[in-house]
C-alpha cells in the first residue's frame, strides 16, 4: 500500500480455528517516499498467498518467497507490482523483501544487488531455527541482524544434523537521502509538514473509516477478504462478494 497523501487503514486477522490457537507470523513494513511523491493518490495492491511467487532448489530444502524485487525469478514468472507510485516500483532503487528458509541439510546463495553497484542497503534478519546456520562459513547460533554488504554474493548453509530449518528476513533498498521527520504514522521530511499531516486528517480523515466501530469483528465464516473504494476482493477469484451469498 502506497499511503501518499492520506488514507485510513486496518489490517484484520481471522481466527481460524476456534479449539486451538492461531498462531500469526506478521512483520510491517513500511517503505518511505521521496519528497516529490509524498502527496501522491493513496493507491493499492492485494498480494493472496498464492499469487506471491516462491523459489525453490533444486534440492527442494531451501526456499525463498519474494514479495518485492527481482532476485530468484524467471523472467516468464510472475512477479508482484507494487503500487506505481512506491519506491519500490522503479527497478533502480533495487527494492527487495524476502523470506528465506533453508532447511536441514540445505546449501544456497543469495545473490548481490542486481547491479553489484555500491550504495544499496541490505539487512538480513535472523528470524528462528537456532542450529548453526552457516552464513559465508560463519557459524550463527542466535537471533540478530546483520548489515551485508549487497555487492557481494552471501553463502547459506545449514548442518545435516540441524534438527529444524533456519528462517531469515531479507529487506534491501537503495536510500532515499532525503530528511526524515516522523510521528505516529506520519512520515514527512519536516516538522512543519508533520503538523500539516495532523492538520489534514483533523479536517478530512483521510477518506474515513468504512465500518461502525474501530474494532470491528466479522463472522468466521467469511474468510479471507480486502475492502478497497467499497469493493470487496477474495483469495478465491471465482468467490463471490458477501453480498452475492
Amino acid at each position: 500500500m502506497t499511503a501518499g497523501k492520506g488514507i485510513v487503514h486496518g489490517e484484520m486477522f481471522p481466527l481460524v480455528n476456534s479449539d486451538k490457537p492461531n498462531p500469526l507470523q506478521f512483520f510491517q513494513i513500511w517503505l518511505n517516499l521521496p519528497k516529490a511523491k509524498k502527496m501522491v493518490d493513496p493507491s493499492f495492491g492485494m498480494f493472496w498467498a498464492h499469487e506471491v511467487p516462491e523459489w525453490t532448489s533444486s534440492d527442494g530444502l531451501s526456499t525463498v518467497t519474494v514479495f518485492a524485487g527481482h532476485y530468484f525469478l524467471d523472467d516468464e514468472k510472475k512477479q508482484n507490482h507494487p503500487p506505481p507510485d512506491s519506491w519500490a516500483a522503479n527497478p533502480d532503487n533495487d527494492v527487495a523483501v524476502m523470506r528465506i528458509v533453508v532447511k536441514p541439510g540445505g546449501k544456497m546463495v543469495l545473490p548481490r544487488a542486481n547491479k553489484g553497484e555500491e550504495g544499496v542497503n541490505r539487512m538480513m534478519y535472523l528470524l528462528d531455527g537456532l542450529d548453526g546456520i552457516k552464513i559465508d562459513g560463519k557459524i550463527v547460533n542466535q537471533k540478530m541482524c546483520i548489515t551485508l554488504d549487497s555487492t557481494k554474493d552471501v553463502s547459506l548453509e545449514l548442518p545435516e544434523e540441524a534438527q529444524n530449518a533456519t528462517e531469515f528476513l531479507v529487506l534491501q533498498g537503495r536510500p532515499i537521502d532525503e530528511p526524515v521527520a516522523s510521528h505516529g504514522p506520519f512520515v514527512m521530511n519536516t516538522q512543519q509538514e508533520i503538523r500539516q499531516a495532523f492538520h489534514d486528517y483533523q479536517r478530512t480523515r483521510f477518506g474515513g473509516w468504512p465500518w461502525q466501530r474501530d474494532d470491528m469483528i466479522f463472522p468466521q465464516d467469511k474468510g479471507r477478504f480486502a475492502l478497497v473504494d467499497g469493493e470487496e476482493s477474495f483469495p478465491d477469484e471465482n468467490k463471490k462478494s458477501n453480498e452475492e451469498l
